[in-house]
């Protein structure tokens, strides 16, 4: 009895956070239609932890925190990011509540509500910054290749952390430009929309990128070259892997195949410029 009550108890909390993050998230959207579904959502949220109450006969209350920390998520990855993960919630409690639909009566309704929900969750995924995901890929990887094989080169050719991040400054922000000029050709040519935006959104995470990737560079003593080469390829996969992550939730792609493919590409331009600088200090008979 007491495990049944205690599977009510879990249930009746997890549909009363759900009810107050959709209430939430509809205050926050601007458009009319998609706060009209949320609230709706919300509303059936509310009703179904009526219904566990009955049977886990406790009184409980939304947990605040965990719902302040899925808004903040959201307002920096962008609503349709959390509202995609929300749905991935609501495929799972389908799949749990059918393992269970026998267990009360009413839960053939509630299991009726999420997959209805589930439903309405997918049609409001269209959000105007997962437009220009391409425009994000575009400048971080871009950054990520070129950036993260010139400070490998770097490395082994100047030996010294200032003048290896001096080097990378200089390389990095003249990229930038390069490239934030041609990401706005490119749009403008293509009537993209906006060009001028997409153009700041490729310079921006190109800049970004680079800042990552050099810090290490200016954090360093000068002699620990290596230690600071090391720690950029590990920001450099950790930025491949959360930005996968976003992308693999945000528009149902798989994580593995798109971070593998990115860091692969990373990695091995970095090896090879890696071999470049080696063979181009020793052939020219540089010493720095």
């Amino acid at each position: 009895m007491n495990t049944k009550k205690n599977f009510f108890a879990a249930r009746q909390q997890e549909e009363l956070d759900a009810s107050l993050l959709y209430y939430r998230i509809a205050q926050a959207v601007k458009n009319a239609d998609e706060r009209e579904t949320l609230l709706a959502i919300s509303a059936d949220e509310k009703k179904h932890a009526g219904t566990f109450q009955k049977y886990s006969g406790r009184t409980l209350k939304p947990n605040r925190v965990r719902t302040a920390l899925y808004l903040l998520l959201g307002k920096i990855t962008g609503y349709t990011f959390l509202i995609k993960q929300l749905e991935m919630s609501e495929d799972k409690g389908i799949e749990m509540y059918r393992a269970n639909v026998g267990i009360i009566p009413e839960l053939e309704q509630i299991l009726a509500d999420e997959e209805t929900h589930e439903n309405r969750l997918i049609d409001l995924l269209d959000e105007e910054r997962l437009h220009y995901t391409g425009d994000v890929i575009l400048g971080m990887n871009d950054a990520l290749v070129e950036l993260t094989g010139s400070l490998a080169g770097y490395t082994l050719a100047m030996q010294n952390c200032r003048i290896i991040a001096m080097a990378g400054l200089i390389t990095g922000i003249s990229a930038t430009l390069s490239m934030a000029g041609s990401g706005y050709l490119s749009a403008r040519e293509n009537d993209s929309g906006n060009a001028v935006k997409s153009t700041v959104i490729i310079g921006l995470s190109y800049l970004i990128t680079v800042v990552l990737l050099i810090l290490p560079y200016l954090l360093f003593p000068p002699a620990l070259y290596l230690n600071a080469l090391i720690t950029t390829v590990i920001i450099a996969l950790c930025i491949i892997a959360t930005f996968n992550y976003y992308i693999s939730v945000a528009k149902g792609r798989g994580f593995k195949k798109g971070f593998l493919s990115m860091a692969g590409i990373s990695l091995g331009v970095a090896v090879i410029s890696f071999g470049v600088g080696y063979f181009v200090k020793h052939m020219l008979g540089i010493d720095l």
